[in-house]
Order: structure tokens, then sequence, then C-alpha cells
């Protein structure tokens, strides 16, 4: 709000565990990000190192050192809705509260060092982007790519999500399909009269039960595929013998598939049944031999593993650039009420950027 007193203070943004817990205590549910996005941008545009821009509530800023590579660093600023854990507190060595884990102390990590790191080795471009946890049409870097495009240009990208620490490499593609079995309505005290689209719908669900998932190892990393009903609907009334029902599977698959491939091994699965494809995203290969992937993964000092999961390095492996998972946060943690970070993962994580960039 204006005339408010920005709590990112100098003293805050030079100690990433601080600000984290300065991030968290500043409400930002998507689609409610423009406080959080007015605070991050005024520190942004008080750095004479960094060119800043805004677009809604998602910006951007980045050095111009003629540097001979350029790496993002990126995090969203939104988080799920508030569950009893706002604002943050602290208990032992966890910071609690909504966005910990997913992903202010990511985000943390990003400001701190656009802050303190006016002449990184590399180039470097930061994002802080809204509207990362609702549908994808509302997505900061989506909207980015649709209206700016060339402030994506990178070599490589480090997205923060988080990772409990380890470098997560890639991400799964994501698919999801409707299942269609069909009958005939009749009235259930005469049910012989009519076919049971619901009944039908069992030899879907034992296809799934039977189903056999890939596990397929892709530069090092393994992936585990998974097939699985998500969502059954039927019926139109308690005297009815239903005439349709529809199976809702989610196919989470390896990054070797694209999206069409995917699309054909669902329709394989079902085959002799109705299959519509409700929407679907190609994941993201791990990425791990450009240059400062090398250089980031000696500064870990340990090996990466796949990303089960789908997140935005999809986004820019879709436009060439290898990208990374890499963030503080436990994600078995993220969402729930006991969201939480460890401060240690915090000040190790800080530690390890700096010592790549610096």
């Amino acid at each position: 709000m204006r005339g408010m007193v920005n709590p990112l203070t100098p003293e805050v943004l030079a100690d990433p565990v601080a600000l984290t817990r300065a991030l968290v205590d500043i409400e930002s549910v998507s689609l409610d990000e423009k406080e959080i996005a007015d605070r991050v941008e005024e520190v942004l545009r008080s750095l004479p190192h960094l060119t800043t821009h805004r677009h809604g509530n998602t910006l951007m800023a980045r050095t111009d050192l003629g540097r001979a590579q350029r790496v993002v660093l990126a995090g969203h600023l939104d988080t799920v809705p508030l569950n009893d854990n706002f604002p943050s507190t602290v208990e032992g060595d966890r910071i609690y509260g909504c966005g910990t884990s997913d992903m202010k102390s990511g985000v943390a990590f990003a400001l701190n060092l656009a802050v303190t790191l006016p002449e990184p080795r590399y180039d470097v471009t930061y994002f802080f982007y809204e509207a990362e946890e609702i549908e994808s049409r509302y997505n900061g870097l989506n909207l980015v790519a649709q209206a700016y495009p060339q402030w994506l240009e990178a070599d490589f990208a480090v997205l923060l999500e988080p990772t409990y620490g380890v470098v997560e490499a890639g991400c799964q593609g994501t698919m999801r399909a409707l299942v269609r079995t069909r009958g005939r309505r009749a009235h259930s005290a005469r049910s012989w009269k009519g076919v049971n689209a619901i009944h039908a719908a069992g030899a879907v669900l034992d296809r799934l039960a039977g189903y056999q998932a890939r596990t397929v190892e892709i530069d090092g990393c393994t992936y585990r595929e998974g097939l699985n009903a998500v969502r059954i609907h039927g019926g139109v009334a308690g005297n009815v013998v239903p005439d349709l029902c529809e199976v809702e599977v989610n196919y989470r698959f390896a990054p070797d598939r694209t999206p069409e491939e995917a699309h054909a091994h669902v329709r394989e699965v079902f085959d002799g049944f109705e299959v519509t494809m409700t929407d679907s995203a190609a994941g993201a290969l791990p990425g791990l031999t450009a240059a400062p992937a090398v250089e980031f993964l000696a500064a870990v000092g340990a090996a990466p593993v796949g990303k089960l999961g789908w997140t935005d390095v999809a986004r820019f492996a879709a436009l060439g650039i290898p990208a990374l998972n890499f963030g503080p946060g436990d994600p078995n943690v993220a969402h729930a009420p006991d969201e939480h970070v460890e401060i240690g993962l915090i000040r190790e994580g800080a530690a390890t950027l700096r010592r790549w960039l610096a």
C-alpha cells in the first residue's frame, strides 16, 4: 500500500533467512500479488546495476555486463490460499508459514543476490513472477513469453522451486484425458431394460489397476511415470440407470516422450474406449550439459535427480534453454497447513548460489 514502510529493508535484504520471513509476511495468494510485487519492484529499481521492467505483477531485472553467457534465476511470488499459517513463525531451525517452502525461500535467494552481487560471473536475469499456482493463462512467465519473449533469452535457467536442497533436473510432462463408457438409460426398478455405463467403467479401472508404469533413465536421472484415475463422474438421478460415465485420468510421462507420443500411449492403453484429451504440457529434458549447468552442479557438489512433477522449467526447455530446479523448501510440505523450511537449508542454498555466481 502507498505510504507503507517497505519491510524489505537493507538489513533484511542482506540476510536470506530474514528475507524469507519478510516475504512470507506479505500476503500474496494467487491473483493478489500486487503488494509484494510493489515492494520487490521498489527494491529492484533502487539498484543501479539492474535494468528493471514490470508486466502485470511480474518483475524482470537484469544485469548487462557484457558477459559471454546469461543465466536466469526465477521464482514465483504467489502462494496457495492461507490455511491458518499466516504470518510466519519460527520453531527451532524451521520457519513455518504459507509460502515458506513453495517458494518464498527460493525467491529470497534471488532477491538477496540481486541486491548484494552487482557483478556476477554471468549476466543474470531475475524473474519474480505472478500466478504460478493457478491456471496457466494467468502464469507470469507465460504472459511474458507472449508479450516480451526477448526477456526470457538466456543460456541456462534455475527455477528456485522447493527441492529440499538437491538439484532436480528437467521435469515430467503431464496430461489429462476423459475415458467414457456409454450405456442406455432405464428406470432402476427395471434395470435389465438398460445398460449401466458406470458398471462398464469397471473395465477402465481394471486397465489402470494392471498398468505397469515405465521407469526411464536420462542423463543419469530417473523418471518414474504414472497413469491414474483422478476423478469419476456418472449418473443423473437416484432411480435412473446411467447412460454415461467419465473417468478422468492423469498421465505423468518422462521427458523423452513428446505430448503427441503421450497421447498415442494413452489411446493405446484404453483401446476400445472413447478417449478425449483435455490438456497436456510437455516435460523438460535434464539439460545438464550446458556450461553454466556443469559449473552449477559442481557448486552444489551432489548428483542431480529427475524432477517428478511439472514445473516452469518446461517453459524454458520449450525455448531451447536448459533449466534445473533448485530450492531449500521441502516439496512434501508445500501447500500443507504445517508448511515450513529449514533455516540451515536456506543458508546452505544461498551459499551455493553465491559460490556459483560470484
